[in-house]
């Protein structure tokens, strides 16, 4: 028996169908020579500080930075079960091949190899590796397994993210946090992510517009524009000048120009063209691709590449007849199969087009927003192998009361590739007017044209725009790319798979907000986000270093860089802010600090300010863990709510008189309360008073 481990339940099935393992067990299928199982996405976590040593639960200051080594992984709770299952079928005697089947990529990887390790399994690794969950694909996969030592690198690529990502995280929001007596949360990613927002924000509140003028000519069929004013004077001047005057032709310049298709989609373009023109975030569409992904309508959904492979150019014309189908359009009458195809350009996979699987009819039975990004992806495929959009550019200037002035036209010679454009954005509604061309008479050198009116017309330069999930993304994908080598295989700010989720989660967690303003979607840093990015040093915030650290991560796969080289730099670079990082007034003052808050007594663990907040009074000291809740299981019991002046009395260890109720027989009584805690947890003593009149 060989086993097959793949990355969720419904990819093992659809795997164990085209093998033939389908006979029903529990937790995994088998049949034909073949046990097929899964894991629930990540069955392993990295170890918490505590995992490797007991003291480091508690979040201090002296024990910083936190350097685990060597680096481990634990088995999640919540997924033990499943745990258990795999690691007694990859030891099971009958068991002769392992075969890694989760997704092919670097998390993918990890998710596999670190139940490879912990379970401690020996047996032969094989790598299934496919850009389609089409039977055939599937079929052919398995017939050409590759050794999985082929992607140790990736291995240990994936490895040292899990790693810098808990360095980075762990140290710097303990560090802050502590720092600045306030929860903070620092990210490899993430923070530099926020940087990008923050700097975008200062930008345009530090924006002063500038006024200008510009003064238009009509001549009866055309209009001509001066260049920017910046006296209204000026214009005014010059307008009443060319007023009844006749203008003459200077030059005429006429240029025959082509603009090639557009590649197809990788997933951040995808995503890119998802928020701008169907409002989806990155995440939704990156749910709606995994979810064709697994339907077998769509190809590996996490690609960072344009392009197909060499060796798909015959069947480009399949997908493309698909393609049209999806979309309700005739597909190029000539296909240049060649333009999409190329080798050098495809990294893990290639780019994201339909599958051969995705008929009308199978289409027309998707949720509306699986639908939409599936012609999403098929027009991207139908623009791709179109001709060129060809047209001719005109650019005239003329003369008029001794200034000059230009005139531009465009007349469209083959719509090419924008012939698929067009009903993209005709059905949008919202480029039709920008796509108005406009076509200039001919005209001579020397040509007299009498101004039929002249017109000044006001503006101002405008600041940068709020970033939209779209323009974000394009930033991330960019930041630091002048820096890196041209031929960088991975630049910017985390990768295709992981962006989405770096934006969800700053959201989550109150760094960023979306704010909708008509039909875009704004992604504003909020006050908490700003003050965070004022007191981050520069190393942890800047989106140049993150981009290079994600280059090195690639360096890493390929075999050109140690892990512990990489690993070295990131810890050199935390201690070095540790030692050095020296807070003062005015970054304080961004936090408000829970020492201000009112002290209801002395923490019995830790000797420190016991302190109210929403949930119950706990120690301001982070770190100790001692609490009281307000829902707590006694004072409910007692029918009490606890107010600050009950645990400050508490706090004394002495009785306190309480006047209590029981719900059982449903009347009031007396007791004093005496609260113990042993540094581990906190317990009440109750006593009632004694009856008077007794001997």
């Amino acid at each position: 028996m060989n086993l097959i481990i793949a990355e969720k339940p419904s990819v093992a099935k659809s795997i164990a169908l085209v093998i033939g393992a389908t006979e029903t067990r529990k937790g995994y299928l088998e049949g034909n020579g073949w046990l097929v199982s899964w894991c629930y996405g990540h069955l392993t976590e990295a170890a918490q500080p505590e995992d490797y040593n007991p003291s480091w639960k508690k979040w201090r200051l002296e024990d910083l930075p936190l350097l685990p080594n060597p680096f481990v992984f634990r088995v999640s709770e919540d997924t033990a079960d499943q745990f258990e299952l795999l690691k007694r079928l990859m030891n099971d005697q009958n068991t002769g091949v392992v075969v890694n089947a989760c997704d092919a990529g670097r998390e993918g990887e990890l998710i596999f190899r670190n139940v490879y390790v912990l379970a401690q399994c020996k047996k032969p690794m094989k790598r299934l590796w496919i850009s389609s969950m089409e039977d055939a694909a599937i079929r052919e996969g398995i017939q050409t397994l590759r050794n999985g030592a082929d992607y140790d690198g990736l291995y240990r690529s994936a490895v040292c993210r899990a790693e810098a990502d808990w360095l980075v995280g762990i140290n710097g929001s303990r560090f802050f946090t502590k720092t600045y007596d306030a929860k903070l949360s620092v990210g490899r990613v993430m923070s530099p992510t926020l940087a990008l927002l923050v700097q975008r924000e200062d930008e345009i509140d530090r924006f002063i517009p500038t006024p200008f003028w510009t003064v238009t000519l009509e001549f009866g069929g055309f209009p001509a524009s001066s260049t920017r004013m910046n006296q209204q004077q000026d214009a005014l001047i010059l307008a009443a000048s060319c007023k009844d005057a006749t203008a003459t032709v200077q030059t005429v310049a006429q240029k025959e120009r082509s603009e090639k298709a557009p590649a197809l989609y990788d997933l951040t373009t995808l995503q890119r063209e998802a928020n701008r023109i169907l409002g989806y975030s990155a995440q939704q569409t990156l749910d709606y691709l995994q979810a064709l992904y697994e339907k077998k309508l769509c190809s590996y959904p996490r690609t960072d590449s344009r392009y197909l492979t060499d060796d798909m150019e015959a069947s480009v014309e399949k997908y493309v007849a698909v393609a049209g189908a999806i979309c309700g359009l005739w597909p190029p009458s000539t296909v240049n199969a060649k333009q999409v195809c190329n080798s050098k350009k495809v990294s893990d996979h290639h780019a994201l087009i339909p599958t051969l699987s995705a008929t009308p009819n199978a289409v027309e039975a998707l949720p509306l927003g699986e639908r939409e990004v599936l012609k999403l992806v098929s027009l991207a495929l139908l623009r791709a192998v179109s001709a060129p959009y060809r047209f001719s550019e005109t650019v005239a200037t003329v003369s008029c009361a001794g200034s000059s002035f230009t005139a531009k036209g465009k007349t469209v010679l083959d719509l090419g590739w924008r012939t698929y454009d067009r009903k993209l954005e005709n059905e949008e509604g919202s480029e039709a007017e920008k796509n108005k061309e406009s076509v200039l008479p001919e005209l001579a050198e020397g040509q007299s044209l009498p101004v039929q009116s002249a017109a000044v017309k006001a503006g101002k330069t405008t600041p940068p725009k709020h970033y939209t999930e779209d323009t974000l993304l394009a930033a991330m994908e960019t930041a630091g790319a002048k820096d890196m080598p041209e031929d960088a295989e991975r630049k910017g700010l985390g990768t295709p798979a992981t962006r989405a989720g770096i934006l969800e989660k700053l959201i989550s967690i109150g760094y960023v907000e979306r704010e909708k303003s008509k039909k875009l979607t704004f992604l504003l840093p909020a006050t908490a986000g700003k003050a965070l990015i004022a007191v981050l040093p520069q190393e942890l915030r800047s989106p140049q270093l993150t981009a290079e650290w994600e280059y090195r991560l690639k360096e890493i796969e390929r075999g050109e860089l140690e892990p512990d080289a990489f690993r070295a730099g990131i810890q050199s670079m935390l201690s070095g802010i540790i030692s050095n990082y020296v807070p003062d007034d005015a970054t304080r003052m961004l936090f408000p600090s829970q020492r201000s808050r009112v002290s209801l007594g002395t923490c019995p663990r830790c000797g420190k300010n016991v302190i109210e907040n929403s949930k119950g009074f706990v120690c301001e000291d982070r770190g100790c863990g001692f609490a009281i809740w307000k829902a707590s299981h006694f004072f409910t019991k007692q029918g009490l709510t606890p107010d600050a002046a009950l645990i400050s009395a508490l706090l004394t260890g002495k009785p306190v008189r309480l006047r209590c109720h029981s719900a059982e027989k449903d009347k009031d009584y007396f007791a004093y309360v005496t609260m113990k805690d042993d540094r581990e947890k906190t317990e009440f003593d109750v006593k009632f008073p004694k009856k008077r009149g007794r001997r």
